[in-house]
């Protein structure tokens, strides 16, 4: 098939790369220049394992990027995707305008577009959006009408960052959220390997498939708030928090996924998706306490390990290291990253922070919000001589570090992932055991 994705970010790039993967033909429209040329030339813009080598795979062969909407219409698509970012306002609703921009420089072209195009929104967006606003956007933008001269649909992602080509290739479900048949066939022919494969299809209504994904992450951050809380309970009286969850993650009915607890949740979909939900729901009339709680534990948690920092060691014009700056592994995603809050906690407390994250574009994606701290390329000069240390991601060449630790000046070390190994030599504390 033919299939255009309007939007370059770590969905459109993967969601490229991983359709050209399964035989398409693909074109990306961007209306960052660089972002083209690094797809045209095979290189990823976003740190994601092993989409940099299906980009060279099929850059200039079945994958192509623009930043002219007009290319689609010589392309020809049968499918185009929106991928385009949904971010939050100040009262956590979700800003359309980058998704309705999108639509409607589609709208202009869908005309010149063959056959029945199908218009398939990928980026998150509160239920009653894609009826209410996506569609109306094309419709004024083309000319043309839903049902008649193109198609709409709901497709929403459930990729992870740092495991996301991997789950594109075995999904867990794949969600149709279409109100036409052709539509639905569209969808069906561009996943047909995966289906073929065994990859169950829910097949449901727009508004339904733009909730799926909501009720998805919401359920996921609030178990780990959860699971979180109950590490909070555990550490107050003494108990291995990793203990208690290893024992209820033999329960079928919790699964033993989701159960470390620790720093909380950060990245771009957690955080945004379960504001933006519980804004939806007020605005329609219902206070969703549950999902609020759990926004509010785990925005606690940073704090928390500053508290435990506190009652050891007093940082001010001390040197303090924090370890992991990527909101999780495998990643340079540092959006909503646990990191933030430690920074700026130490920052007010007159601390002198080094940074360092395995990840060096998680590094400079982090020093563009704090310019003013240093960040290093390697663990050991980031401890050494620093009054303590926080770990707040879980790099696993963390769980190496040990002598490291002898280059502190002090020996307090604030472990927010359950990582670093205790030992003789070091005043440890747990974030949550």
């Amino acid at each position: 098939m033919q299939i255009g994705i309007v939007g370059s970010g770590y969905v459109g790039t993967t969601v490229a790369a991983c359709l050209a993967d399964l035989g398409h033909d693909v074109m990306n429209v961007d209306i960052d220049e660089s972002i083209v040329r690094a797809l045209n030339d095979g290189e990823a813009p976003v740190s994601e394992p092993g989409l940099e080598s299906l980009l060279e795979k099929h850059a200039g062969s079945s994958l192509f990027a623009t930043s002219d909407y007009e290319d689609l219409a010589d392309f020809d698509p049968d499918v185009v995707f929106l991928a385009l970012p949904t971010p939050a306002n100040e009262d956590g609703s979700i800003d359309t305008s980058i998704v309705e921009a999108g639509a409607e420089a589609l709208g202009e072209v869908l005309a010149d577009i063959d056959g029945f195009p199908v218009v398939v929104v990928k980026s998150t967006v509160v239920p009653g959006t894609t009826e209410d606003v996506i569609g109306p956007a094309l419709e004024l933008a083309s000319g043309g009408r839903i049902g008649e001269d193109f198609g709409l649909a709901v497709n929403p992602e459930f990729l992870s960052e740092g495991n996301a080509v991997e789950e594109f290739s075995n999904p867990d479900k794949l969600v149709f959220g279409t109100d036409d048949e052709r539509a639905r066939d569209a969808l069906e022919g561009v996943y047909a390997s995966l289906i073929e494969d065994g990859a169950p299809v829910v097949d449901t209504d727009l508004s339904t498939a733009e909730m799926v994904k909501y009720a998805n992450n919401a359920f996921l951050a609030a178990k780990v708030s959860l699971v979180n809380e109950l590490g909070n309970i555990c550490k107050e009286f003494g108990i291995d928090a990793y203990e208690v969850t290893d024992a209820i993650g033999l329960d079928a009915r919790i699964g033993e996924q989701f159960l470390r607890s620790g720093a909380g949740w950060g990245g771009s979909c957690f955080p945004k998706d379960t504001n933006a939900i519980v804004a939806a729901a007020r605005e329609q009339g219902y206070d969703p306490a549950l999902l609020q709680a759990a926004i509010d534990v785990n925005d606690q948690q940073p704090q928390r390990m500053l508290d435990l920092l506190d009652s050891h060691v007093d940082v001010e014009g001390e040197r303090v290291a924090v370890l992991g700056l990527a909101f999780k592994p495998g990643t340079d995603d540092v959006r909503s990253s646990r990191a933030i809050p430690i920074i700026e906690g130490l920052q007010a407390r007159g601390a002198e922070v080094i940074a360092y994250d395995p990840n060096a574009a998680a590094r400079d994606n982090m020093a563009e919000r704090f310019p003013d701290v240093e960040y290093l390329a390697s663990a050991s000069p980031t401890l050494s001589g620093a009054k303590a240390a926080l770990v707040v991601t879980d790099w696993p060449e963390f769980a190496d570090l040990d002598r490291e630790f002898d280059l502190m000046s002090s020996d307090v070390v604030i472990d927010g992932r359950h990582i670093i190994e205790r030992r003789d030599g070091l005043t440890y504390e747990g974030l949550t055991w």
